[in-house]
């Protein structure tokens, strides 16, 4: 994708990995919607950063999706790119199912169904753009998973094959599809996981994305290097030790 000039949806992004690159994106002369569950949150980004539109939006929940979707388009009928944003994360014990189960169909609906509602919401839109661009965003856990997250990891692991899935179908429209691999970063996506000596500044983090897609505007997966220890082990073929390295040294993943 084009790193200037272009109008974005990130819903998810009131704090963050999302926050941090709607940042980013507007410093390079982009329009940014922020979109979010929490009116006080949107609020505050609106009053701290002329220039950002916020809509308020709950994407484990299909009905808020459509409304906002609507909204957007109403706003911003040259929107060309959406950056699905949003996810949870959960530590689950899967010894009994009265451990997991709540957990493990939150973190589906909301980490695999938003995604394909909110590309539902708006592929007919972006398909009348000339230039667009839909954002998944997986993990570094799609490629080797950590222990105290299954779920996750296989949220993620399917929002890496949708993206290559629907790549395929959408050859040859004006729609690209960019996937964004993350390693664990310090966010809050889990407690503690912001001091994570083993997680990733987030400014850095950023940092090496926006270069990277200013870089590399055709690229399909946008990997930090910090990465690619997740991403390739099967590949190298020290898969079985990048596990239980991960898992001996990591409590927080991303």
């Amino acid at each position: 994708m084009n790193i200037t000039g272009n109008t974005v949806f990130i819903p998810g992004s009131t704090s963050g990995i999302g926050l941090a690159l709607a940042l980013e994106l507007q410093a390079r002369g982009n329009t940014i919607i922020v979109g979010g569950r929490r009116a006080d949150l949107l609020a505050r980004i609106a009053a701290e950063h002329p220039g950002i539109d916020t809509v308020q939006i709950d994407t484990a929940d299909p009905a808020s999706i459509e409304s906002a979707a609507k909204e957007v388009l109403a706003r911003h009928p040259d929107l060309n790119v959406l950056v699905a944003m949003a996810g949870i994360m959960r530590i689950e014990d899967w010894h009994a199912p009265e451990s997991f189960l709540a957990s493990a169909e939150s973190v589906v609906t909301t980490n695999v169904l938003g995604p394909i509602r909110l590309i539902a919401a708006f592929i007919e839109h972006l398909r009348s753009r000339p230039d667009a661009t839909i954002v998944t965003v997986s993990s570094g856990l799609a490629f080797a998973p950590l222990a105290v997250t299954p779920s996750y990891n296989a949220s993620k692991a399917a929002i890496h094959m949708l993206s290559e899935s629907i790549r395929l179908q959408l050859a040859g429209t004006s729609v690209k599809i960019v996937e964004l691999v993350p390693p664990s970063v310090r966010t809050a996506l889990l407690p503690g996981q912001e001091d994570s000596e083993f997680a990733m500044p987030l400014e850095e983090f950023v940092a090496e994305v926006v270069e990277l897609l200013e870089s590399r505007p055709d690229a399909t997966e946008i990997q930090v290097e910090r990465v690619k220890f997740l991403r390739y082990g099967e590949a190298r073929g020290d898969y079985d030790q990048v596990v239980a390295t991960l898992n001996a040294s990591d409590p927080h993943g991303k």
